[in-house]
């Protein structure tokens, strides 16, 4: 007798452990899902969106789809422009702001949790790798930051502002992870990531405006030296390729193929392996957006206030979608559809396929913010100082 209510007590606090389980209440082996993770997980996407553009490639990709009419659910003030594009880590947003602040976030709501004080603004997006997040200031410093306190862990000194991302890649001759980024003093920096100790500098001609893309170990960027660089994982050339006139928008390369436009109008499409372009698009307006890469098609912003469609292969346009002015914010590609931002202070979602427009949102001032997209979350940077976060209405 004494055996079967021993059983019976065991049986009735499995099936309310497994009930608390099921109904996302504490008390189960397994822990309730944050909101934001349970919101990404039926999205069909990862709640992820760790550096600019997505991934160490940069080609601009989110997993998921988007809301059909995407909600704003919270927007956050800074004291100046939010210039810098956000990402997205753990359930946080990470931001820098012209205030000369970098700013951490809830995702679910949009408090802040900590901000870390830098002595200019804060123009380049963060970079989050393991539980610490690299990013550079106009005060000529690259910052490596605790991702759950803020609390600093060290800083570079480059002899110039840092206005791209930081990226990352493995040594696999050390068996260690990198970190590099460009500055405006001219040098690509590999450094540790945790002490920050230099490792080498590979030199370019003038000013690394935009950020550096990483595939097989190789970086890659353009200057506005005219040129695109292929580093290796050792600081060493692999080879430069002429990109026709200076280059401010951070490429994107898929291993083979460099993705970039040039200030002179051009998008480029440079093959690293024989060092020459595949082919070239013109407009008429600098291209300072950074491309988008589908399987069959890339998409970018030009200064021409267009959007541009065009076939991955050819470089020939396939659509152009008409904003109402210049178009600097790069593009996301999600679940057959684009967003992206515009001086016209809309954040725009065209379709793939067409470049119809299915969804656009007035923000008020200028969108020079790259979105990040995770989870069927939309988180964009906007002039009039704040932050916008924008997922399916509740």
């Amino acid at each position: 007798m004494k055996r079967r209510v021993a059983w019976t007590i065991v049986l009735l606090g499995l099936a309310a452990m497994l009930a608390g389980v099921l109904a996302g209440r504490p008390g189960g082996q397994v822990a309730a899902q944050p909101a934001a993770a349970r919101r990404a997980k039926e999205a069909g996407g990862s709640a992820e969106w760790r550096i600019f553009r997505g991934d160490t490639g940069m080609l601009g990709v989110a997993r998921g789809k988007l809301p059909a009419r995407p909600a704003l659910r919270w927007k956050f003030k800074t004291n100046a422009e939010v210039g810098s594009s956000p990402v997205i880590a753990a359930g946080r947003v990470y931001v820098g702001s012209s205030d000369a602040n970098v700013y951490c976030l809830s995702l679910a709501g949009g408090k802040r949790l900590w901000n870390f004080a830098t002595k200019d603004a804060v123009e380049a997006a963060p970079t989050v790798v393991g539980d610490a997040v690299y990013v550079g200031s106009n005060d000529s410093f690259l910052y490596a930051l605790d991702a759950a306190t803020g609390k600093l862990r060290w800083k570079l000194e480059t002899e110039d502002k840092i206005l791209g991302a930081a990226n990352t890649f493995r040594d696999a001759s050390a068996g260690k992870q990198r970190i590099v980024v460009g500055s405006y003093d001219y040098n690509l920096y590999c450094v540790e990531p945790e002490t920050g100790k230099t490792l080498w500098r590979y030199a370019s001609d003038n000013y690394i405006n935009g950020g550096v893309a990483v595939a097989g170990g190789r970086s890659v960027f353009g200057g506005c030296d005219a040129v695109i660089h292929v580093v290796g994982p050792d600081g060493k050339k692999v080879k430069t390729i002429s990109a026709g006139a200076y280059v401010a928008a951070t490429p994107a390369f898929d291993g083979r193929y460099v993705y970039v436009g040039n200030y002179e109008g051009a998008m480029v499409c440079a093959d690293v392996e024989t060092g020459k372009l595949a082919w070239t698009f013109q407009s008429d307006q600098p291209f300072v957006s950074s491309p988008a890469v589908g399987p069959d098609r890339i998409v970018a912003g030009c200064r021409d206030r267009r959007l541009y469609c065009l076939d991955r292969k050819t470089g020939k346009k396939l659509w152009a979608f008409a904003a109402r002015g210049e178009v600097d914010s790069s593009p996301v590609i999600c679940g057959g559809k684009v967003v992206f931002g515009s001086n016209d202070g809309r954040l725009y979602v065209v379709g793939l396929a067409d470049g119809k427009k299915l969804w656009s949102y007035d923000l008020g001032d200028a969108v020079v913010s790259s979105p990040a997209v995770a989870g069927g979350w939309i988180v964009v940077g906007c002039n009039d100082g704040r932050l916008y976060a924008f997922a399916e209405k509740r």
